[in-house]
């Protein structure tokens, strides 16, 4: 009889088995918030996980007891080996789920289907075209539209992330919960975040009591509901009375979910972060290649985890400026 798995717990007894996967920090967008206007430097393939790599240490991580794997990047269908990833991972007994921009999905419906992927994030922050292309820098759209409209009739879980950003697409919060009302899909607005390069700061911002404020004004107070939400969920969850979707908030700044944070991130360069906004990172990928147990670095690097925010429990404009972090492209959504 085989002993149990211990699971990899952090020192506030949060317990982690859910891994975020970076597999490129290349993309076809170039989101201001998440990619600094003068791009990120390009480094040699060999500073990045192999495909072969990023499945073997995953197997540790889902030996060790994690239960889902969500891929991310960058863009994580540009990478050229993506679909054997995905296939190689949708053999391993974990639910896998990813998230893009959807500009090229319509080429991986098969393979997602194929490797039992039924949840897919799709990132757009405007249902304005000119406004979209803006802030993606690129023309995208209507592509981006028709291949989230591709998915859901194939039946995918879909969920849109939208960052909230003061001055630029807040106007829109009534339009995409409008959008749950005859559609079965799941918007989730993010409150900004500081990462370096995305010129962040406080007067930017749309907070948790904000968005739902705007959507009460809108929409009338009555005519959403607050629904349940599922464990470890980074989401406050609502939805529209009659709707057949759902809506929900990812409050990082302002009202954190650190309390039951059971993520962990992995880098395309090998390196776990234990937090989003963490400036502590492990490299696993040189240990990796260097024979060396890594399951020891992971318990480790996960014990030492800050109890919120990375260690910026206050979140102070002051304290974010002196917090050094990577970009968001090169830390994976």
């Amino acid at each position: 009889m085989s002993e149990p798995i211990k699971p990899i717990v952090d020192g506030f007894g949060r317990k982690h088995d859910y891994l975020r996967i970076s597999l490129t920090e290349r993309c076809n967008l170039r989101c201001f918030y998440c990619m600094p206007e003068e791009g990120v430097k390009l480094r040699d393939k060999s500073e990045f996980m192999s495909a072969e790599e990023t499945i073997e240490i995953a197997k540790v991580f889902v030996g060790l007891g994690v239960k889902k794997i969500r891929l991310t990047g960058g863009e994580p269908l540009v990478k050229n080996d993506a679909e054997y990833i995905i296939r190689e991972l949708g053999k391993l007994p974990v639910e896998l789920a990813i998230t893009t921009n959807a500009v090229i999905v319509h080429r991986f419906i098969d393979v997602f289907k194929e490797a039992g992927i039924h949840s897919v994030n799709v990132s757009l922050d405007s249902l304005k075209e000119e406004r979209f292309n803006d802030i993606s820098r690129r023309n995208y759209f209507k592509q981006i539209k028709d291949n989230i409209d591709l998915l859901i009739e194939n039946g995918f879980h879909v969920k849109i992330n939208v960052v909230v950003i003061k001055d630029l697409n807040e106007d829109e919060i009534v339009d995409f919960v409008t959008w749950t009302q005859k559609t079965n899909l799941h918007v989730r607005f993010i409150e900004f975040m500081p990462f370096d390069g995305n010129n962040w700061n406080w007067d930017k911002k749309v907070s948790f009591k904000e968005i739902l404020a705007a959507v009460g004004l809108g929409l009338g107070k009555d005519n959403f509901i607050k629904i349940e939400d599922a464990p470890n969920d980074t989401t406050r969850n609502y939805k529209l009375v009659d709707g057949k979707g759902t809506f929900g908030i990812i409050s990082s700044v302002t009202n954190p979910f650190c309390d039951t944070c059971n993520r962990i991130r992995l880098t395309a360069d090998g390196k776990i972060k234990n937090c989003l906004f963490s400036a502590y990172e492990t490299d696993l990928l040189s240990a990796f290649r260097s024979n060396l147990d890594i399951e020891s670095l992971i318990r480790d690097a996960i014990h030492k985890k800050e109890k919120e925010r990375g260690g910026m429990p206050e979140f102070s404009h002051e304290d974010v400026l002196k917090h050094n972090n990577r970009s968001m492209i090169t830390i994976g959504g």
